[in-house]
């Protein structure tokens, strides 16, 4: 008799240890995604790279992706149509957005039988070798000589690396600088990529029983929460220059690609 209390008292102290890291650990994320939101909000993109590298410290990279999945979707759809003109960027972007697409549901399948570590380091070095490049002067020629192979090519390898590690959006500005595409066009060019590749993640997440009851109700939650945050960062998005929202930008990816190696390193 003794024994058994004696077993349910520990197993109810492993039980409330359990629900406390648990509960710091959902809070510390909600923060994250409160400040990602009101980032996105005031520069037109980055809710999914800033939360994902960070929540993967404390988790695997797929349980990341889901629980950031959902309020990623309502995030950019809310920026697309912030931007105005939706119907003229949809005819525009499309294309792009569709081939990036299944680039998306490739990588994402991959995500879900392997482990995608090694492919955010090479994302990271990419980035490094982008910004390098670019405070060099020295220009991508290839999107110039080959824009036609270029428009197909990188767009699809730039979706196949979205689903794998959920961070499409450095390879997209990368894209975005070298066509000189205007604010307004840089956002709504980012913002319909990261809706279709994130409608055809869900997908591919659902068609493999993926989602648990506790990241769609945790997603559901933050969507609420993180609403506000993103309204404050559109306000303050039209008073920003086009040209400190390229030093933004660049700022913005030297950072992730620091968070991208610290990760790989801390997962050795």
């Amino acid at each position: 008799m003794k024994k058994a209390l004696s077993n349910n008292y520990i197993s109810l102290i492993y039980f409330i240890i359990r629900y406390i890291l648990d509960l710091e650990f959902f809070i510390l994320i909600l923060i994250v995604l409160i400040f990602a939101a009101f980032v996105h909000g005031s520069i037109g993109f980055g809710f999914a790279l800033i939360p994902t590298p960070i929540i993967a410290i404390f988790t695997d990279m797929q349980t990341a992706i889901l629980l950031t999945l959902l309020p990623t979707l309502v995030v950019n759809l809310v920026s697309f149509l912030s931007e105005g003109n939706s119907k003229e960027a949809v005819v525009r972007f499309l294309p792009i957005a569709v081939i990036t697409m299944i680039g998306s549901a490739i990588g994402t399948q991959i995500l879900i039988f392997s482990n995608s570590d090694i492919f955010k380091l090479l994302l990271a070095i990419s980035i490094l070798l982008y910004l390098y490049t670019n405070n060099k002067n020295i220009s991508i020629s290839v999107f110039s000589k080959y824009p036609k192979t270029s428009f197909i090519l990188y767009p699809f390898v730039t979706g196949i690396v979205g689903g794998l590690t959920n961070v499409m959006g450095p390879m997209l500005m990368i894209y975005g600088i070298e066509l000189k595409y205007s604010k307004a066009q840089f956002i709504q060019m980012m913002n319909i990529c990261f809706l279709l590749g994130k409608i055809v993640q869900i997908f591919v997440f659902f068609i493999n029983d993926s989602f648990t009851k506790t990241e769609v109700s945790f997603s559901l939650i933050t969507i609420l929460i993180i609403s506000f945050s993103l309204y404050l960062g559109i306000k303050i998005k039209k008073q920003i220059d086009s040209k400190l929202y390229i030093k933004l930008i660049k700022i913005l990816l030297f950072i992730i690609s620091i968070i991208l190696i610290t990760q790989f390193i801390y997962n050795l």
